[in-house]
C-alpha cells in the first residue's frame, strides 16, 4: 500500500456540560461494523461523552434512524457507521450516494452527524479503514460529531430545526384576506 499524505487531526473538544451521542450502525459486514464501533466508542470515551448504540439493517436505513432519533430523543449528536463494498451491480452507487445524501440533508437541518459509512472496493480496504489501530474511521466519525456538538454549543446551543422563534406569542403570516 502506498503511504497516505499526512493530514491534520484536530484535538478533541472539551465540554463543560455532559454530552450524549447515538451511534447508529449498519452491521451488514459484522467484522467491519465491530471495528468501527470499537473506534467510535474509544474516541467518545476519551472525550468523556456518553453514548448509546442502535443497529439498523443497512446503510440506507441510517439516515432514517438518525432522523427519528433527532426528532424524538435528546441526543446531542450522532455517529453513522457502516460499510458498502462495491459489487457487480450499480446498487453500490445507489447505497453510497443516497445514504450520504440523507445524512447531509439531516446535517443541514441541524442534526450533528459524524459520517463513518465506509465506501470501498473490497473487504481489505474496509478492514484497513475500520481498524482502530490503522485508519480508525469509526473514531474519526465520532470525533467529527463531537466537533459539531462543540460548534453548536459555541454558537448558542440550539440544535433543533431551522428557522426562528418569534419575539411575541402571536405570529401574523399575512395581512388582510378572508379565509374560505
Amino acid at each position: 500500500m502506498a503511504e497516505q499524505d499526512p493530514h491534520q487531526m484536530l484535538e478533541l473538544p472539551q465540554f463543560d456540560k455532559p454530552v450524549k451521542l447515538l451511534i447508529a450502525v449498519a452491521p451488514f459486514y459484522r467484522d467491519i461494523a465491530d471495528m468501527l464501533i470499537a473506534g467510535a466508542r474509544a474516541r467518545l470515551d476519551e472525550a468523556g461523552a456518553a453514548h448509546d448504540l442502535v443497529e439498523v439493517p443497512g446503510a440506507l436505513e441510517l439516515p432514517s434512524a438518525i432522523a427519528l432519533a433527532h426528532r424524538m430523543s435528546n441526543y446531542d449528536g450522532f455517529v453513522a457507521l457502516g460499510c458498502v463494498i462495491r459489487g457487480e451491480t450499480t446498487h453500490y452507487d445507489t447505497v453510497c450516494n443516497d445514504s450520504s445524501r440523507g445524512l447531509m440533508l439531516l446535517g443541514m437541518q441541524g442534526a450533528l452527524i459524524g459520517n463513518g459509512i465506509l465506501t470501498v472496493e473490497n473487504h481489505e480496504q474496509a478492514v484497513r479503514r475500520a481498524d482502530p489501530a490503522d485508519m480508525d474511521k469509526g473514531g474519526g466519525a465520532a470525533a467529527a460529531a463531537l466537533h459539531l456538538v462543540a460548534l453548536a454549543r459555541r454558537w448558542g446551543g440550539e440544535t433543533r430545526g431551522v428557522g426562528f422563534k418569534p419575539a411575541a406569542g402571536t405570529v401574523q403570516i399575512a395581512e388582510g384576506g378572508e379565509r374560505a
